[in-house]
């Protein structure tokens, strides 16, 4: 398996700063409008936490404008003012990636705005299994309300965002290093479907799907499934990655369009808790390093990247 080890570009060569703000159908913008052939880097879930943190880096990297989404419009603008704050420019659009309608409504802003994408980073996700709090909610329906946001959620934002993407461009899809464990624990059968590089986007959402409700009959770990409603949602994403970049490679090679699934690694945020162990501008070094590789870059596609190293799957 190789391992990439090149580091993202000098930030001095991606610096861009802008001035004012303005808002528009659940945008702050601040540009007027952009001409298709802006460049535009989107990041999911980015009021808070890694997904703020890598905001934040690709401002000050990226050669281009920076939208920034969150679910909750009064947090994501929260969340850019704090960056106005600090001199950068990012735009907010509102996103709720379980919501197919919101999905299609940043699909239709980005189309008119830009013409197409350059960035993609998906890194929206929740996580309901935090030992030190106590939840009665019972495991099934934490199972279900992860896969739909998590897995879902992701797999949606990627059917309608991804052919926007253009020649060069990056996707990014922020998994976890639970997913790794998670796998260990799955029985032969399943890690060896999961494993499989042949293994379709259906036969995936099909086993996605068997989990969901193998927990709700309380089989699931019988059938082969770890207890961890999270890992297998994450499994999830980084088979979806790898899939997807077979796709792009036999539909699109000619693009050299880059997908990889990463690992932010164990980030101080409220998911992660206080007692980890990296800040969240560590854990976006990975997934800006991923989503900044240079454009002649050949690689990694279709990965597991873990501190900026492929990560044996």
């Amino acid at each position: 398996m190789p391992v990439y080890t090149q580091h993202a570009p000098d930030p001095h060569t991606w610096y861009s700063l802008a001035a004012q703000a303005e808002r528009s159908a659940g945008v702050v913008s601040s540009h007027p409008a952009m001409s298709s052939c802006s460049r535009v880097a989107l990041v999911t879930g980015a009021n808070k936490g890694v997904g703020f943190a890598i905001a934040r880096a690709l401002c000050r990297l990226f050669s281009g404008d920076v939208v920034l989404t969150a679910r909750d419009e009064a947090r994501g603008r929260a969340a850019v003012q704090q960056l106005q704050a600090e001199g950068l420019s990012p735009r907010l659009h509102q996103l709720d990636i379980t919501d197919l309608q919101s999905i299609r409504a940043l699909r239709d802003f980005l189309r008119r705005e830009y013409g197409g994408l350059d960035v993609l980073v998906n890194n929206a996700a929740i996580y309901m299994e935090n030992p030190k709090v106590v939840d009665t909610t019972p495991f099934h329906i934490k199972a279900e309300v992860t896969m739909k946001t998590n897995f879902d959620g992701t797999r949606d934002v990627c059917t309608e965002l991804l052919p926007l993407m253009r020649p060069r461009g990056r996707v990014v899809n922020v998994s976890s290093l639970m997913c790794l464990r998670a796998l260990k624990s799955c029985s032969p059968e399943l890690q060896q479907k999961f494993r499989s590089e042949t293994i379709t986007e259906e036969e995936l959402v099909g086993l996605m799907k068997k989990f969901v409700e193998d927990t709700k009959k309380g089989v699931h770990q019988t059938e082969g499934w770890p207890d961890t409603a999270y890992g297998v949602t994450k499994i999830g994403v980084t088979v979806l990655s790898r899939i997807q970049a077979r796709h792009l490679s036999e539909q699109r090679g000619g693009d050299k369009i880059l997908l990889n699934a990463c690992c932010p690694g164990w980030v101080r945020t409220d998911m992660g808790g206080p007692d980890a162990t990296k800040s969240p501008e560590e854990g976006a070094e990975t997934p800006v390093y991923l989503a900044l590789l240079p454009p002649d870059a050949e690689g990694p596609h279709g990965q597991f990247v873990m501190d900026k190293k492929v990560e044996q799957w």
